[in-house]
């Protein structure tokens, strides 16, 4: 299956995942999704594509392979992409034709994650391991327009500033500031 579509996401730190579960649940939402990720991002040797705004992924969802091709809008106040994906029947197959063209994997990511929808807002708990697991279970909002993330948040009790229009590696980031004490 392909898929093509604008993505806006916004992450909060600092969660209480059972009381927001509650309140998601009490909202109507449904989980959708309860299972491990594991995400490989590819580059051109010269980061070309990183440079121009784009990000390469392939991810394994519990059962489900998906190369995604992101291309930055925005980083303001939310993360802003258009996103095109295409589901694929073999990630090790994927995996080395991407390298067999030219591509480098540069950075592998394993969280496990729970999705909860709510019309067309998904709601994400991730959790990472291996060497981000130094990283708290966050929330990430995902929906089509930045208000609409903003007051999804707010309905579960964040304000504006608990938000952040963060990609997984400003959040490593700002654990590990933290870790060392800067």
């Amino acid at each position: 299956m392909f898929l093509a579509l604008h993505e806006v996401e916004i992450k909060i730190l600092e969660i209480d995942r059972g009381k927001t579960e509650g309140m998601l649940i009490a909202a109507g939402a449904k989980r959708t999704f309860d299972g491990a990720i594991h995400a490989v991002y590819f580059d051109f040797g010269g980061s070309s594509l990183h440079e121009a705004g784009g990000t390469l992924r392939l991810r394994s969802e519990g059962d489900r392979n998906v190369l995604t091709f992101k291309k930055q809008v925005e980083d303001r106040e939310a993360k802003v992409r258009e996103e095109e994906e295409v589901d694929v029947s073999e990630f090790r197959a994927m995996r080395s034709i991407l390298e067999s063209i030219g591509l480098s994997a540069w950075l592998e990511m394993s969280k496990h994650r729970t999705t909860w929808q709510l019309g067309m807002t998904h709601f994400e708990f991730d959790k990472y391991h291996d060497a981000y697991e130094y990283i708290p279970e966050f929330l990430e909002i995902e929906c089509t327009d930045v208000e609409t993330a903003y007051r999804e948040a707010e309905k579960l009790g964040f304000s504006r500033e608990n938000c952040r229009p963060w990609d997984a590696l400003q959040v490593a980031d700002y654990y590990s500031g933290r870790r060392s004490g800067k």
